[in-house]
């Protein structure tokens, strides 16, 4: 299945024949998810919303290139990957704080939207120092729920890589929750 621009322009082809969605349907149902894997991919905060923005660029440009083999959000996040690692390659990395508009805290009382702030904070606190192919691996199985098959398609490594990034992203981030729950409990005393 290819993805094909409509007359217009501005138009992308739906697949399965379900007629036609606009591009800004398009990005309006996966910019929150774009957003969120480069974010975990480690894309600094303040370089975000530009990254994003490259990312529906290059499915723009690239929208023939997309055969229908994998997911639409599949293909979506390959591309968000690349923009990931060519941003980290150009700039030194940063930590920065992570801007309050991530954590959906509506309906939640304020200790409740305080722990999912935390709790969201520390998970990129976490992600931040794995090694960049741990990371990435990481977050396409544990936070996605992308398939080993998918990952190694994605970033081009054999599937035997991938399974042992993945076991080695997880060892590593589960000690580095545990520093995590060492530093707060000794905070607390």
């Amino acid at each position: 299945m290819t993805l094909a621009l409509a007359s217009a322009g501005d138009d992308l082809a739906a697949p399965a024949g379900g007629g036609e969605v606009a591009w800004s349907e398009l990005y309006d149902e996966h910019f929150d998810f774009v957003w969120r894997s480069l974010r975990r991919l480690g894309v600094p905060v303040s370089s975000l919303d530009d990254a994003a923005q490259e990312v529906f660029l290059i499915a723009l440009r690239r929208h023939d290139a997309f055969e229908g083999r994998s997911a639409l959000k599949t293909w979506l996040f390959g591309i968000a990957w690349n923009v990931a690692r060519n941003l980290s390659r150009s700039r030194a990395r940063h930590e920065e704080p992570l801007p309050d508009a991530v954590v959906d805290t509506r309906g939640v009382g304020q200790e409740e939207a305080a722990a999912r702030a935390e709790a969201v904070r520390a998970l990129y606190e976490v992600l931040d120092r794995l090694d960049p192919d741990k990371r990435d691996v990481f977050v396409m199985v544990e936070l996605e729920e992308m398939g080993a098959k998918e990952v190694a398609a994605i970033t081009g490594v054999p599937l035997n890589t991938v399974y042992s990034r993945l076991r080695a992203a997880r060892a590593d981030f589960e000690a580095g929750v545990n520093r995590l729950r060492a530093r707060d409990a000794w905070r607390r005393r």
